[in-house]
């Protein structure tokens, strides 16, 4: 009967992790965080949960007609705002996985 009483502390604990996660999840989705590429050049914003909210791009750049160089300083952007994303997430969510390799 001992085994039961575990199952349902363990059942327990679950639930309130469970729980605990969403709200986590809904809180990282309110932060944000800016990459940048070209010296400021291109600058976007991704939230927590890892959705572009805004991009800016220097008029002086898109004048240039370099589209290659738009191009290519986009994804960077948007890839170094992804990478901090995940590392806030990761700090976010990170305590709360404890050993369960999440």
């Amino acid at each position: 009967m001992n085994n039961l009483g575990d199952m349902a502390g363990m059942l327990k604990q679950l639930r309130e992790l469970q729980g605990e996660l969403v709200k986590a999840q809904k809180e990282l989705a309110k932060e944000s965080v800016v990459g940048e590429a070209g010296k400021g050049a291109v600058r976007v914003t991704v939230t927590g949960d890892q959705r572009v909210t805004d991009l800016e791009i220097d008029p002086a750049l898109i004048s240039s007609g370099d589209a290659a160089k738009v191009t290519q300083l986009v994804k960077e952007a948007v890839n170094n705002a992804l990478n901090d994303s995940r590392e806030l997430a990761k700090k976010r969510l990170g305590p709360l996985s404890g050993g369960l390799n999440l």
